[in-house]
């Protein structure tokens, strides 16, 4: 290393001789230029985390840098071929305020105990945008190392921002393409315009949509509303309350209907990440409705890349359209479809629940998949790179797309006739209906219905998954009104119930301290729940029963077998 020489002014001179530069090993990113965020965590400094397990740091490899080799992807599966192939890491991370302190952190997973044997690894960064290099070869690595589990930036501060990147130079032997720079986004352009088009797959039945567009313009009060996971929740978008594509297509409903300023355009947002349609329609009445305080005038439903873990496959995506359309307001409902960064949907699903009751419908997929594939020469608009954050969900200018195929379906629907007849609602369902009126059962919701024996789950659990709701930026905990069993107790949670269906909502974790638990209705076992399968802080809901008739069940929940000591949340239940 070179060191700086000091003028007697005290001002920073170069060195005397400058050494010649060493050669640059080839490389690739895995984060280029990304917008970063410090978020709060319930342990730690605030932070953003970025997961490499699975197919995640393959995909990245993939998608932002640009990677083909099958045989070099392969080698990112394990900490021995990353070791093979990477030969040092270059961090870089530029904050508008550059004292910010911020630490890169490297964490392997552990092959005795996968978060706590393996290597963690922490880098002060300088938040100038200085490269930082991380040498391999100089680092005593643990043994226990399986694979690479995680990469954060760690701030003294949360809600900080910053723009980051990350690239793995190669060992000898070793190259791929150099990445090269993209122009921006060419937002407003005739191209642009014409992508987003593509994205009204259908405009729907317009009278509700047509009515709550008509109220903006009267100056009444309206409230547009979205419900779905994390895309939803604003997740890639930093910030995540304002970048989001949520609150951009409010404020461009704001902008255009609105009047004096558009104060009376209301806005709620309830993204719930990793979550399918299964809990959404649990939760609609609390997170929506606000317990019956709120009455929207539009919805947003966009679980098109959550519901493959929809049990149901559909029937509680219909039953939460129908139970939104059923409100005696007569709110619009609109169908939006993301997308993930392998094409992916479940548009094919579900948008024949859309078409059944004639919606408006608005499909990302359409919009942007079909010139994902073109060269910038041969009419792209926006790459993979640019529009995603991660292989699930997008960047700030994925989001802005999304608002923008969001608010093309209100300018189509404000231009267009409106129609004379509303929706038909009373015919038999697409798929099916069986859940439109379940309520949410907790701690806070309890009544004369049921009957609760809480055991060994009497304690409380404050980690919850957090959320940003409406235009907060700051995540609520979900499901604060729980049971905890911890090793103090011993008997099983105990519930009386006269109900159809029931559907459990368990917290999953990533902590060693938490264990499976068995379930039994009626004394038979139905289902042992391990909140280790998703393995990080969310919330799983599975159906214990799904009857025809309603009758009376008692529900056992008991800690499985050799589980006895270890914590068990259940945040709550779904019944009807």
């Amino acid at each position: 290393m070179q060191n700086n020489r000091y003028s007697e002014a005290g001002t920073v001179e170069g060195p005397a001789a400058p050494q010649d530069p060493a050669e640059r090993r080839n490389g690739f990113f895995v984060l280029f230029e990304t917008i970063i965020e410090a978020t709060e965590r319930a342990e730690g400094s605030p932070s953003q985390e970025i997961y490499l397990e699975g197919s995640y740091l393959k995909d990245k490899a993939k998608y932002i840098g640009g990677v083909t080799d099958e045989g070099m992807l392969e080698l990112l599966g394990s900490w021995t071929g990353f070791r093979q192939l990477v030969h040092s890491i270059g961090v870089s991370v530029k904050s508008e305020r550059e004292q910010a302190e911020i630490c890169f952190l490297l964490q392997n997973w552990g092959k005795t105990s996968k978060y706590e044997t393996g290597t963690r690894l922490t880098l002060p960064c300088p938040a100038d945008g200085t490269e930082v290099i991380l040498t391999l070869a100089d680092i005593v690595w643990n043994e226990d190392d399986e694979a690479p589990g995680k990469f954060a930036f760690e701030f003294s501060h949360a809600g900080e921002l910053a723009a980051a990147s990350i690239i793995f130079y190669l060992n000898d032997g070793y190259t791929v393409p150099e990445l090269t720079p993209e122009l921006p986004v060419p937002f407003g352009s005739e191209e642009y315009r014409e992508m987003i088009s593509k994205s009204l797959l259908q405009p729907g039945n317009n009278q509700r949509l047509k009515a709550a567009i008509e109220k903006a313009q009267r100056g009444e009060d309206v409230t547009i509303a979205y419900i779905g996971g994390s895309i939803t929740q604003g997740a890639g978008a930093k910030p995540i309350h304002t970048e989001c594509y949520a609150y951009q297509s409010y404020l461009e409903f704001k902008n255009r209907f609105g009047k004096d300023g558009g104060s009376h355009i209301h806005f709620i947002k309830a993204g719930v990440g990793g979550t399918p349609s299964e809990l959404g329609v649990i939760r609609y009445d609390r997170d929506i409705l606000r317990d019956g305080s709120a009455a929207p005038d539009i919805v947003v439903v966009e679980f098109a890349v959550n519901d493959a873990g929809d049990e149901t496959k559909g029937n509680c995506y219909e039953s939460l359209c129908l139970k939104i359309l059923s409100a005696d307001n007569r709110p619009a409902v609109i169908l939006l479809f993301s997308v993930f960064v392998n094409d992916w949907n479940l548009q094919d699903r579900l948008s024949p629940v859309g078409r059944h009751y004639n919606l408006p419908m608005v499909s990302v997929k359409d919009a942007v998949t079909e010139q994902f594939r073109l060269s910038k020469a041969e009419g792209n608009i926006i790459s993979k790179r640019q529009f995603f954050y991660d292989i699930y969900h997008p960047t700030n200018d994925g989001h802005r797309v999304m608002a923008d195929c969001l608010t093309h379906l209100f300018s189509e629907a404000a231009h267009a006739p409106k129609d004379a007849d509303d929706l038909l609602l009373n015919q038999p369902p697409a798929i099916g209906n069986d859940f439109t009126g379940i309520r949410l059962l907790d701690r806070n919701s309890l009544n004369s219905e049921v009957r609760i024996e809480a055991g060994g789950f009497r304690e409380t659990d404050t980690d919850l998954q957090l959320v940003e709701l409406d235009a907060d930026p700051f995540g609520t905990a979900q499901f604060p009104y729980n049971w905890m069993h911890t090793s103090a107790g011993q008997e099983s949670f105990r519930l009386w119930i006269s109900s159809r269906i029931l559907i459990l909502i368990y917290k999953d974790s990533g902590s060693s301290d938490f264990g499976k638990a068995e379930i039994l209705v009626d004394g038979k076992p139905v289902l042992i729940a391990d909140p280790h399968v998703n393995n990080w802080t969310h919330c799983n809901p599975m159906i214990l029963y799904h009857n025809e008739t309603s009758a009376g069940h008692e529900v056992e929940i008991q800690m499985a077998s050799g589980d006895q000591n270890k914590c068990f949340t259940v945040l709550g239940f779904g019944y009807l």
